[in-house]
């Protein structure tokens, strides 16, 4: 008898190894685009740092390009533990997540209720504290600690709060009234978690959050406040003028920096961890392990301020919703020479993990040629064009827009145009010509379209639009 069964079954195994082949034939493109991205850049000195990039939590692409210590040549390896900055922001905010699930705190406590030491700062609660719409100054930048501290001696948490209590800086705006990123909230919300819990900022979170989820390479580090050897370490670089190398803790002359004085304050920074824990962290955030729906709404979730703006800073994390790639949580870190990102496009399941240990004004993380890849879209082949110095003088200046939360900073670098945000302890960062005034940033993914004749910037952040005036 003639199988009928026969031709179909053939039929389908034909067409599940088309697909396979296709799958495989895309996967092996997208690892050599971004290889290719990324082998460009380190050669330019652009980046020194690890990458992995996952899809549904299967790694697509990881490469470690560079070293990890200039003075011995170690190379980076996938393992290498680095310093996250700001990215450390999320896991304190999950600490204070945990906290609340378990009834021994609620978001909308005022913080006084936990550090009496500062309850001049009426109507600030923790949700203020998380979502940055508490008005508080940022210790980074705030006199007390630029003008007034004794720099040779390095700020904990506790002088954090002394030096606050005894100097009373205002409020930059009252609670709610808008969104301004403070690193001081996060180390705020350390402390709130060391009273709550009675245990170390360090203890809480390793005994809740990295044990639980086997981050084996993942701890608290404070490589000035309280140096040890660690094994597989990141050091920290940036450059002097003549683009050699030196110890980001240290300035060309040696002498101690903000990186120093404040080496010893958790909750904004001082969380370190490697690529292989960072995935499984994103991938954590995908079950409830530690959290729950409802608390994900909370996490990731965004609310208007009282000035009618939509604030984009969920706990410990940016939000943002894109046309190509749908909704985007990510968080960005620099400290010293470190440049860290992280981001999760939530709709489709995608991971982006970057870290660096080199920051330069010629520093890059290419995040929009990663997104494309990613998805399968055409890089632009953009043209880049040379100006001379004459036509570099007349885009320099200080910028600034009633919308935009900083002040930019723009100036010539060599032959090339770069720019700061003012009062910012990070480096600088340099731009790509192209043709109609405009410059292009990789490292954040930012657009600079200047008109000099009315002495205005269009500004493009993360596909934001912000217009500023140049100051006269």
């Amino acid at each position: 008898m003639k199988n009928i069964f026969k031709t179909p079954i053939i039929i389908l195994l034909l067409l599940n190894s088309y697909l396979s082949i296709a799958q495989m034939n895309d996967r092996n493109e997208k690892i050599h685009l971004l290889d290719s991205v990324y082998q460009a850049l380190y050669v330019s000195g652009s980046f020194n740092g690890n990458v992995l990039i996952a899809e549904k939590g299967k790694v697509v692409f990881k490469k470690s390009y560079g070293f990890a210590d200039a003075v011995t040549q170690e190379k980076l390896n996938l393992q290498t533990v680095f310093e996250l900055a700001s990215v450390s922001k999320q896991f304190t905010a999950m600490g204070i997540v945990l906290l609340k699930k378990r009834g021994q705190l609620n978001y909308d406590d005022p913080i006084s209720k936990y550090l009496p030491e500062l309850d001049f700062y009426d109507g600030v609660t923790i949700r203020n504290l998380l979502n940055h719409t508490s008005g508080v100054p940022d210790y980074i930048y705030v006199d007390v600690f630029r003008e007034k501290w004794d720099k040779t001696k390095i700020a904990t948490n506790v002088e954090v709060i002394t030096e606050f209590a005894k100097y009373k800086p205002p409020l930059d705006f009252q609670p709610g009234e808008k969104s301004q990123y403070s690193n001081t909230g996060y180390a705020l919300l350390a402390s709130i978690i060391e009273r709550v819990s009675k245990q170390t900022y360090e203890r809480f979170l390793k005994e809740n959050i990295f044990r639980p989820l086997h981050m084996k390479h993942t701890f608290i580090y404070r490589c000035v406040y309280a140096p040890e050897k660690i094994k597989n370490y990141a050091q920290a670089y940036g450059t002097d003028s003549l683009l050699n190398y030196i110890s980001a803790y240290h300035s060309i002359e040696n002498k101690l920096t903000t990186y120093n004085y404040l080496d010893g304050v958790v909750g904004a920074r001082t969380v370190h961890s490697n690529l292989e824990d960072l995935l499984k962290w994103d991938r954590a955030l995908y079950t409830d392990k530690l959290i729950n729906p409802e608390d994900k709404k909370e996490i990731f979730g965004s609310l208007k301020t009282r000035n009618g703006k939509e604030n984009s800073y969920g706990f410990g994390w940016v939000l943002s919703q894109n046309e190509k790639y749908g909704k985007i949580v990510n968080h960005s870190g620099s400290w010293a020479g470190y440049i860290t990102y992280i981001e999760r496009h939530t709709d489709s399941d995608k991971t982006i993990i970057l870290l660096q240990n080199v920051n330069t004004p010629n520093s890059k993380i290419a995040l929009g040629d990663i997104r494309k890849i990613m998805y399968g879209l055409k890089l632009p082949v953009n043209k880049r064009i040379f100006p001379n110095q004459e036509d570099l003088d007349k885009y320099e200046g200080i910028y600034s827009g009633s919308d935009y939360p900083k002040k930019i900073v723009v100036f010539k670098k060599g032959n090339r145009l770069a720019a700061h945000y003012a009062g910012s302890p990070v480096s600088a960062f340099s731009m790509d010509a192209y043709q109609n005034h405009t410059f292009k940033c990789e490292p954040w993914d930012v657009e600079m379209v200047f008109n000099p004749d009315n002495n205005s910037l269009l500004v493009t952040e993360d596909e934001k639009q912000y217009t500023l005036k140049k100051q006269k």
